[in-house]
């Protein structure tokens, strides 16, 4: 039976029905204007004739992307629809019949649900809400052996936040160089720290099977673009592109050329700056709701994305919730489940702080009821 992306699903569903749309995983878009602040940059794009770009990316965006990383040249480099075409042609590349497959969870479950649909024994490793949402890397010890084919990582993690450590990165590269199984690292929130002198580090390059997989979606607040890429050796590259041949064929060249713009210093580094300080307001506001209803929810302070994962106390499914809250307040927000494990929300507080501020103060009522108060 086909699994069907819920948490996809759910946002394409109802984000269009509602007044509040707190399931979002991006940050406050930027706007044209924002981005175009040069006058010779304009200048640029309306001279840009509407042709193909180079199917696996323009050169001059995957030299800045390469840049960004650590012994990677461009023809590393891959650029794909948005990160979720790379990391199901990563899927399609590795994962078949009867493969032993594990995945973070909580987590981003495109990748336990393309596994699933293409027959693979999935398993999940968890993170511990109890914990700071740190990784039972013991546990995926004990998953972990000469079938393994894939070891799915989200660091910053989606949800919940959490960024891993170096020892953890470490770990988790050396149970999977024990076993020869491929790394794909989703690290889309990478730069979304919401402290400056943190920073999350890239697995890409200590290990021959690791693909990067990161996005102008979410840190960067210019999902519009559709721009995502893979990092990898050459001969996983020349997969993927095949694959990405069949899928898209290529993606945008204008959507190529605003990427390279919004990733060329100092250009990127002002969008970091930006979002950094959104998240940060963001965050005060949702820490301050979350204490004066701190008898129907908690929440662990995330270390990067603009996302909380919240934990409420209630006697319900999270869908339950999620569909009392979009019907009682117009805000949608993201049930648990969607990410492997109930009795959550995901709420997103990066949206700008008057629309975070009111769309939480119209859950409130609805949370309250339901706790009966």
């Amino acid at each position: 039976m086909f699994q069907r992306f819920e948490l996809e699903n759910w946002q394409s569903a109802y984000e269009q029905t509602v007044r509040f749309n707190l399931a979002d995983s991006t940050l406050e878009p930027v706007r044209l204007g924002e981005l175009l602040d040069d006058p010779g940059d304009l200048d640029e794009l309306l001279g840009t004739a509407l042709y193909y770009p180079e199917v696996n990316g323009e050169r001059a965006l995957r030299e800045v992307i390469a840049g960004l990383y650590p012994d990677v040249g461009a023809d590393d480099v891959l650029v794909t629809v948005g990160a979720s075409e790379a990391n199901a042609a990563v899927v399609d590349v590795l994962c078949g019949p009867g493969d032993d497959v594990i995945v973070m969870q909580p987590g981003y479950q495109q990748v336990w649900g393309l596994a699933t649909n293409n027959g693979c024994n999935v398993r999940e490793f968890p993170l511990d809400p109890d914990d700071g949402w740190r990784p039972d890397l013991d546990a995926l010890e004990s998953l972990a052996g000469t079938t393994t084919k894939l070891i799915y990582v989200c660091n910053p993690n989606n949800p919940s936040g959490y960024v891993l450590t170096e020892e953890e990165i470490a770990r988790i590269v050396a149970i999977a160089e024990r076993y020869g199984a491929w790394i794909l690292a989703d690290e889309v929130y990478q730069g979304s720290e919401r402290a400056a002198r943190k920073h999350a580090a890239t697995f890409v390059g200590r290990y021959d099977k690791v693909i990067g997989v990161n996005s102008m979606s979410k840190t960067y607040g210019l999902s519009g673009l559709r721009i995502g890429w893979a990092i990898a050796r050459p001969d996983m590259i020349e997969q993927l592109w095949r694959r990405h041949e069949y899928a898209v064929i290529a993606t945008g060249r204008i959507d190529n050329a605003l990427a390279r713009l919004a990733l060329s210093e100092p250009r990127r580094g002002g969008l970091l700056k930006r979002n950094r300080e959104a998240m940060n307001r963001g965050w005060d506001v949702l820490r301050a709701w979350a204490a004066d209803n701190a008898d129907v929810v908690t929440v662990h302070e995330p270390e990067a994305t603009g996302l909380a994962f919240v934990r409420y106390h209630l006697e319900l499914s999270s869908v339950e919730v999620g569909h009392a809250i979009r019907e009682g307040a117009s805000v949608l927000v993201c049930p648990g489940v969607f990410f492997g494990i109930e009795g959550h929300l995901r709420i997103n507080f990066g949206f700008g702080v008057d629309y975070v501020r009111a769309a939480l103060a119209a859950t409130t009522p609805v949370l309250q009821g339901l706790a009966g108060r």
